[in-house]
């Protein structure tokens, strides 16, 4: 009896042991079945942006990022922002910002997917924020009022800050430089501001409200051409990398730009883009910017509709022809050079008469005549040649000769490079005036380097008028008279 009874409590605790064993394994089966669905109750950043069709973004409303030109949005960030939502296959939807505190404030609005602001990835941001690929490097510099020069305040070191009224933005990398400096022993009266973004800052200094302030080195060369009256006094930093920042646990996200952004670069698209936003900077004059400033006011109303009439009746941007035609002859009417050519867009005899043109000196004649000749020229480029690169070797055409363009294009091909791009073109073009180089082209000899800075004045001309013609102050001396 009692070995039935102990039998019994064996097989109770085998039963026990086995019906627990399968309600684990039960709960096991049924947790792993569900699992997929309880994944897809939190989706990825990157999938909810192409999911909802949309990728909201933080631009900083400045000439280094975003800004409403003639032809519409434009800025190096906002052109790469959307290069890359074109990428994702969705719509750039932009929340603006005036200064780098006020976008890092939008930034953590959970619905935003990147901020963008010319934000370094300095030490300290690098512990606060989630940053993607960087896309450009700088050097943040010191820039004063250029009427210091001379008179032994202008300063050269970090030691002559001393004494000089300093005005920075706050919650940027230039007021961690400051404080930095500070707290290893250095006077500097600096004061942080919250109401002003770095472009404003840099307006004071033309103006001479403030001695100093200080920017990123690409921010500086943009507003070098609309401010004439600051300039570099010395570098304050080592380099440092622009990148935008994430959403916080945008994973996926980041994986994909890193991604698209080491292809942007390898095609040369980036390249591109630096080109058409910096390339001028090698020849900024500081009396020509100046005096072009004030020709804006002085001599281009008198011009102006008739540059806008040609402009619809040969699909040309307007201020791309009033730039050109200020590149020609400053617009002056009667300008005529040792060669012959003549008028406000500068045309020959034998162009002239091809194209209708009874007077070179009458300035509707000109303009309109000038404008036809170009679109002709766009007309004649390569059809290999696609968007913003055509406009780039029409006007090449335009100074130095279809033919001229066609020889160098031959030329880069055989050299290895894409013919069909400004960027490589621009390479080869002054190899024209080299004999070991025009001696086997159809056309001979050519000043190619001439055309390449003709082209990159037009297009800095053109950038300088669009902010004019957007509201944007000028110095005090350009509302002088001529």
């Amino acid at each position: 009896m009692k070995k039935l009874m102990s039998l019994n409590k064996r097989i109770k605790f085998i039963l026990f042991v086995l019906f627990s064993i399968s309600l684990f394994i039960f709960g096991w089966v049924s947790h792993s079945g569900y699992l997929p669905i309880y994944k897809m109750i939190y989706p990825t950043v990157l999938s909810t942006i192409k999911k909802d069709k949309m990728l909201n973004v933080v631009l900083l409303n400045t000439p280094s990022t975003y800004y409403i030109g003639v032809n519409g949005p434009q800025g190096f960030e906002y052109d790469l922002l959307k290069a890359y939502s074109v990428h994702l296959g969705v719509e750039l939807n932009i929340t603006l910002a005036s200064t780098i505190k006020e976008a890092i404030e939008l930034s953590k609005n959970p619905n935003i997917h990147i901020t963008s602001a010319s934000l370094a990835k300095t030490p300290q941001r690098i512990k606060s924020f989630n940053f993607g690929p960087s896309y450009f490097e700088v050097r943040e510099q010191v820039i004063c009022y250029r009427g210091m020069i001379g008179t032994g305040k202008f300063p050269r070191d970090i030691e002559d800050l001393s004494g000089l009224k300093i005005v920075v933005g706050e919650d940027t990398s230039y007021s961690e430089t400051i404080k930095s400096l500070q707290q290893d022993g250095f006077d500097i009266n600096a004061t942080f501001s919250s109401e002003y973004s770095t472009e404003e800052l840099l307006e004071q200094v033309a103006y001479h409200i403030i001695d100093c302030t200080i920017a990123d080195s690409n921010i500086y060369s943009l507003n070098l051409r609309y401010f004439t009256d600051i300039a570099l006094a010395f570098t304050i930093s080592g380099r440092e990398q622009l990148a935008w920042v994430l959403k916080d646990g945008a994973t996926e996200l980041e994986s994909n730009m890193y991604a698209w952004m080491n292809s942007y670069n390898q095609s040369g698209k980036m390249a591109a883009l630096k080109d058409h936003y910096y390339s001028y900077v090698l020849f900024f004059d500081y009396y020509d910017t100046k005096m072009f400033n004030k020709r804006i006011k002085s001599r281009l109303p008198k011009y102006e509709d008739l540059f806008k009439e040609a402009s619809l009746k040969y699909d040309i941007p307007w201020h791309v022809l009033a730039a050109q035609s200020y590149q020609e002859s400053h617009w002056n009417p009667r300008a005529k050079s040792f060669t012959g050519v003549r008028g406000l867009m500068m045309l020959t005899l034998p162009t002239a008469k091809s194209l209708g043109v009874k007077n070179r000196l009458d300035p509707k004649q000109s303009i309109m005549g000038g404008a036809k000749h170009l679109k002709q020229m766009i007309k004649n480029v390569s059809k290999d040649v696609k968007g913003e690169n055509r406009f780039k070797f029409a006007l090449a055409a335009y100074n130095i000769g279809m033919g001229h363009v066609k020889d160098a294009q031959k030329l880069t091909k055989k050299i290895g490079l894409n013919q069909n791009i400004w960027n490589d073109l621009k390479i080869v073009l002054p190899l024209l005036s080299q004999k070991r180089y025009y001696s086997s082209l159809r056309y001979g000899y050519a000043r190619g380097s001439e055309a390449v800075k003709y082209v990159t004045s037009i297009y800095d001309y053109g950038d300088i008028l669009q902010k004019n013609l957007n509201g944007k102050p000028k110095n005090k001396e350009e509302n002088q008279k001529e």
